[in-house]
């Protein structure tokens, strides 16, 4: 094998364009490494990987319109022969179930060293674990339990009447009980009880819980949640 074949060629993607780049002078560096681009936005990603067919990609978890894991999927589409290595800056456990249900093979901190990233594109192209494999398990495990929970979540709304779901899509927008009873023409004591019913219907302890799944379920329009805990404070003590 020759000093050419020897060669990894890296692709950078980072939507903060000036890390990318300063992490490709520093990996460039390495004997065997060869960055063959650096772009800050998946569809970017995908597109040079297309073309360029890398060894490795190291892709950053959280970038605006496409996200890491996304562009992960797609450049496997485009590029099934390269590895991808997901960075990202936040710790987060589900991060690392996610980024190997995308296809990535593996998970990285930012503030890795450069010495420990340089070696984990050696190790990702050489086809070895960036990770323990229990943290994997754990990871997928707690991924496996939330989609569970997700998916009990969106059949019980199919509990809520439609009153109820009317009353969710008020509090999320942000109505103060009074008004609220005033538009349903309804008491407030007979509002609340439909909260506390909503509640219970979907298993969850407060308004604002109520409010944030309904929103990831598509059952209430998006809405500025803090403006609508703000305005009903009395309105749902949690349950216990």
């Amino acid at each position: 094998m020759d000093a050419d074949e020897a060669r990894i060629s890296v692709l950078i993607v980072d939507d903060h364009r000036s890390f990318g780049e300063a992490l490709a002078v520093t990996l460039g560096k390495e004997a065997d490494l060869d960055i063959v681009d650096v772009t800050a936005d998946g569809e970017s990603a995908v597109h040079a990987a297309e073309a360029r067919r890398p060894n490795v990609a190291l892709i950053d978890l959280q970038m605006p319109g496409m996200d890491g894991l996304e562009t992960a999927r797609r450049i496997h589409g485009v590029s099934k022969e390269t590895v991808v290595v997901v960075l990202t800056g936040a710790d987060d456990e589900l991060a690392l179930g996610r980024a190997i249900n995308a296809g990535a093979h593996g998970f990285l901190r930012k503030t890795a060293p450069v010495q420990d990233l340089a070696e984990a594109v050696r190790s990702a192209h050489r086809g070895e674990s960036l990770n323990p494999h229990d943290e994997i398990e754990f990871a997928l495990r707690r991924l496996r339990r939330l989609r569970a929970h997700d998916d009990d979540i969106a059949q019980r709304f199919d509990r809520l009447t439609p009153r109820e779901l009317e009353i969710l899509q008020l509090l999320a927008d942000g109505c103060a009980p009074d008004d609220i009873a005033t538009r349903l023409d309804v008491s407030r004591n007979t509002l609340r009880t439909h909260v506390q019913n909503i509640l219970m219907k979907l298993g969850v302890h407060s308004k604002l819980d109520a409010i944030v799944a309904a929103i990831r379920h598509g059952r209430v329009t998006t809405v500025d949640v803090t403006e609508a805990v703000e305005t009903t404070p009395d309105l749902t003590p949690r349950i216990r």
